[in-house]
C-alpha cells in the first residue's frame, strides 16, 4: 500500500515538472516569436498564430475592458466584420486604439468602421479604413498589461528575476531536503538489512557448534 502511494506521488511530480517545462517552453517560444516579429516589422502588432496581446492603456472600453488589461485580438478578413465587434486599430496617430464598431460605412465605394469606445460619450472623430484593422478582440486577462509594462522597467525585471531566483533556490533546498532524508533512510535500511544478517549468521554458527558437539 505504501509502495503504491509512494509510486502515486512520483507519478503526479513527474506531471508536474514536465507540464511547468513545457508551459516554460511555450512561454518563452512565444516570446521569442513576438521579439523577432516586432524586431522585423517594427510598423506592425506582432503576432503569435494569427493572434496579438495588447495593452490598454486607457479606460475608454470599460466596464467591459479595463486600463492595465492584456488583451486579445486576432487577425481576420475584415469584410466579415459587423456593428457590436470589438476591433483593434491603428488611429490617426499611428497607434492602436480597441473600440467597439457603431456603424458601417462606405464612401466612394471604400468601406470604413464608425467605432466608439463603450465609456465614450461620442463616437470616434475619423473613420476606421480595412487596411487599419489589427484584428478582432477575443479575449483579456486582468490585470497582466500592468504586470508587463512593470516588467519593461529596470526595477521591475530586477524583482521578476529576484522572485523567480529565490524561488529556484528555495526549490534546491526543499529537493535537497528530501534526497538528505531518502538517502537517510535508505541507509539505516541498509544497516538494518546487514545488522539482521549478521544475527542470522551468528545463529547459524551457534547451531553448528551445538550439533558438532
Amino acid at each position: 500500500m505504501k509502495k503504491q502511494k509512494k509510486k502515486k506521488k512520483g507519478i503526479i511530480g513527474r506531471i508536474f515538472k514536465y507540464l511547468f517545462f513545457s508551459i516554460a517552453f511555450i512561454v518563452l517560444l512565444i516570446a521569442l516569436i513576438i521579439m523577432y516579429k516586432a524586431n522585423t516589422n517594427p510598423d506592425k502588432v506582432p503576432d503569435v498564430f494569427g493572434y496579438k496581446p495588447m495593452i490598454v492603456l486607457t479606460g475608454s472600453m470599460e466596464t467591459s475592458i479595463h486600463t492595465g488589461d492584456l488583451v486579445f485580438v486576432k487577425t481576420v478578413d475584415t469584410s466579415t466584420l459587423k456593428k457590436g465587434d470589438v476591433i483593434a486599430f491603428r488611429n490617426e496617430v499611428n497607434t492602436v486604439t480597441t473600440h467597439r464598431i457603431v456603424e458601417l460605412v462606405t464612401e466612394d465605394g471604400k468601406q470604413y468602421f464608425k467605432t466608439k469606445g463603450d465609456a465614450n460619450n461620442t463616437n470616434d472623430k475619423n473613420l476606421v479604413a480595412m487596411e487599419d484593422v489589427e484584428g478582432l478582440y477575443v479575449g483579456r486577462i486582468a490585470g497582466a498589461g500592468n504586470f508587463l509594462m512593470f516588467m519593461q522597467k529596470p526595477i521591475g525585471l530586477f524583482i521578476v528575476l529576484l522572485v523567480i531566483l529565490v524561488i529556484g533556490l528555495l526549490w534546491l533546498y526543499i529537493v535537497s531536503i528530501r534526497d538528505n532524508k531518502k538517502y537517510r533512510k535508505e541507509e539505516e535500511k541498509d544497516r538494518l538489512e546487514f545488522e539482521e544478517f549478521k544475527r542470522q549468521r551468528e545463529l547459524e554458527r551457534q547451531k553448528e557448534n551445538k550439533e558438532e558437539k
